[in-house]
């Protein structure tokens, strides 16, 4: 009988010291846990490198310090403070960004400002001439060529490309030009007969 209680004895102490080793292991695997938690060091947010760019915008140098990310709109519209070319789909799509580089018509969304630092940029604030606005803008409001007004400028930049491209010689042939511009407001046939109306009589409309 004793020998029985010696063995049962015996086998409650290898119980309890197992489950004592298994304890301490858990205990000492959760202290080394936390310790390496505590000295593996923070990754450092990298910072975004800037650059000085100057762009020559309605004839006027500006001079920012931006990151060679920032398109041509967001250096126009939130660095420069030209607000007037809109921000529409930022895809390319709807034309409300539309500036002239050099005399061309560009989507301001889809290019950096770093790659026109040598260009002569011009958006719709930089279209009139002291108090005269200019034939486009003019005739846009003579043919009531806009409702809310959102799309207005990129149609109006992109209607001085056109007119300096010298492509359209009909009206089919203006609003296969202008079809990058999208008006949702649907003022289209009175956008075509304001450019029809600069292409046949004001020659000079280009800038």
């Amino acid at each position: 009988m004793r020998f029985v209680l010696r063995r049962r004895r015996l086998g409650q102490l290898m119980i309890l010291s197992t489950v004592a080793a298994t304890i301490n292991n858990f205990v000492e695997k959760g202290i080394a846990q936390t310790q390496v938690r505590k000295t593996t060091p923070k990754l450092a947010t990298p910072t975004p490198e800037t650059m000085k760019v100057t762009l020559q915008v309605n004839g006027t140098a500006h001079n920012l310090q931006i990151e060679p990310r920032v398109t041509l709109l967001d250096a126009l519209r939130e660095y420069i403070g030209l607000i007037g070319s809109k921000k529409g789909c930022d895809h390319g799509q709807c034309g409300a960004c539309t500036v002239l580089i050099d005399g061309r018509r560009v989507n301001s969304c889809l290019t950096f400002a770093i790659m026109h630092t040598d260009a002569a940029i011009t958006t719709i604030e930089g279209l009139a001439q002291g108090g005269n606005l200019h034939p486009m803008q003019a005739a846009f409001v003579a043919h009531d060529a806009f409702q809310c007004g959102y799309c207005t400028p990129g149609q109006i930049c992109s209607a001085v490309g056109l007119v300096n491209e010298r492509h359209a010689k009909s009206d089919a042939d203006i609003r296969e030009l202008m079809s990058g511009n999208i008006c949702r407001c649907g003022a289209y046939p009175n956008i075509v007969a304001a450019v029809h109306d600069v292409l046949g009589g004001k020659k000079d409309a280009a800038v």
